[in-house]
């Protein structure tokens, strides 16, 4: 019978280690050996004698926690690895994560550079193992995207530092971005994206105005409750007032109105082009008219929704050249959200769909929807829920505290259900002192 431990007496023949394995295993040994008592190997966390972990103190240290390894890190092979560490920290600040590990003939091993928030990693070239740079290869075989807050200022200093520029920067529809080959032969495509528009977007709510029956009335309450404050002069015999001192959003009211709502106007980028797909989904639409604001049609949806659409004539880009923006958070007194109720959810899905190019994701209840465009959600954040007898739109105001809002609520003659916790913040359901209801919400 065949011995079956015939391969344990089989000679062992020696193999040379890979040598940038070996140089990293000898980095972590001499760190463990030569670090403090207690240092884990391959880590920079330090441990007290009762075992638990003490904040990083060094430079370096602080640096590897603001930057980390993602999912993708380049790792770069350069012909001068020393070199290649001094130009990049210059050009691009880059900070070191750690100490790199050096090979006893000078050459770079391993080395971790933190850029904003990743990680380049670098080493010198091993021809024995056929790892060369692009420069011994004949050429850059792809390129690295780095996003920088000023790219001319990185740009010309990595020109000045010796790098040479392919693509001068330009404004581009996804940012300001150059194209650079750097000292070693890597390509890489600088950009700094587009700053977000300061107006409101396509499909964004940029005025909003609480119509209802008497305006005095509802100056004196929402004065109260909200601390608003209005313009000293009203227009239209009266009945309009403009809210004044709201950072991000335009609000007024509107009275003499028996169907108690918030009138929204939404912003487009072409409005003679709005008007024809209102018209084409089968609401009414007026001919555009300049107002001091822009240029604005006055239209009802095909449920009976009155709203408005305008277009301001010193607008952002298109909708299609921006960037995602976040959400911007309400402050005390504006709306943070809106809701939309309607008779047929499908029907004004399908008209604002065509009309402000809106997305649905159904919500939490039943028939109940989140608006979004292609850089996010809606601003403010809007809501959309069907069943309802006819088109009413609710606001969420924004308090800082919502138990005294609620009690100035009842002191102005409305009412208020008591604060409840839901998942996304504390809201609290009110009705004003003339009927129109509204929510309450605050962190």
């Amino acid at each position: 019978m065949t011995d079956p431990l015939k391969a344990l007496r089989t000679p062992i023949t020696p193999a040379d280690p890979d040598p940038i394995f070996a140089a990293r295993l000898r980095e972590r040994l001499r760190r463990a050996l030569l670090g403090p008592t207690g240092t884990t190997t391959g880590d920079s966390m330090s441990f007290t004698s009762t075992g638990t972990s003490s904040a990083p103190t060094s430079a370096a240290d602080q640096t590897e926690a603001e930057a980390r390894v993602h999912s993708l890190t380049p790792y770069l092979c350069v012909d001068d690895g020393p070199r290649a560490l001094e130009w990049y920290a210059r050009v691009f600040d880059a900070r070191p994560r750690r100490e790199p590990v050096m090979m006893e003939d000078g050459r770079v091993g391993h080395a971790e550079l933190a850029i904003g928030d990743s990680v380049l990693m670098l080493a010198d070239e091993w021809p024995e193992l056929e790892l060369l740079g692009p420069k011994t290869r004949g050429g850059p075989s792809q390129s690295i995207y780095l996003t920088v807050p000023d790219v001319d200022t990185v740009v010309g200093r990595a020109v000045a530092e010796g790098a040479e520029l392919t693509r001068p920067v330009a404004d581009q529809p996804y940012g300001r971005n150059g194209v650079i080959i750097d000292p070693f032969g890597h390509r890489w495509m600088i950009n700094s994206p587009p700053a977000p528009p300061t107006g409101p977007r396509h499909g964004d709510i940029a005025y909003a105005s609480l119509r209802l029956p008497e305006v005095d009335q509802a100056t004196a309450f929402y004065g109260s409750v909200l601390e608003w404050h209005f313009a000293t002069e009203s227009t239209d015999q009266g009945r309009q007032r403009q809210v004044e001192g709201l950072p991000h959003q335009r609000i007024g009211l509107w009275g003499g109105q028996d169907h108690r709502t918030l009138f929204l106007c939404f912003a487009v980028d072409d409005v003679h082009q709005a008007v024809e797909r209102i018209r084409s989904a089968g609401g009414e639409a007026e001919e555009p008219h300049e107002a001091p604001y822009g240029q604005v049609s006055m239209c009802t949806d095909d449920q009976g929704m009155i709203f408005a659409v305008y277009e301001d004539p010193d607008k952002a880009p298109a909708a299609s050249a921006r960037p995602p923006v976040p959400p911007l958070r309400a402050s005390a007194g504006e709306i943070s959200y809106v809701t939309l109720e309607v008779p047929d959810s499908a029907r004004a899905r399908a008209f604002f769909g065509t009309v402000l190019d809106w997305r649905f994701i159904p919500g939490r209840v039943p028939d109940g929807w989140s608006v979004q465009i292609d850089q996010g959600e809606v601003h403010p954040m809007t809501g959309m829920h069907g069943g309802h007898d006819r088109p009413t739109v609710v606001p969420v105001y924004a308090v800082d505290d919502i138990d005294a809002a609620v009690s100035r609520v009842r002191a102005a003659g409305g009412t208020a259900s008591d604060p409840e916790r839901r998942p996304y913040g504390t809201l609290a359901e009110c009705v004003d002192n003339q009927g129109s209801r509204f929510y309450l919400g605050g962190d």
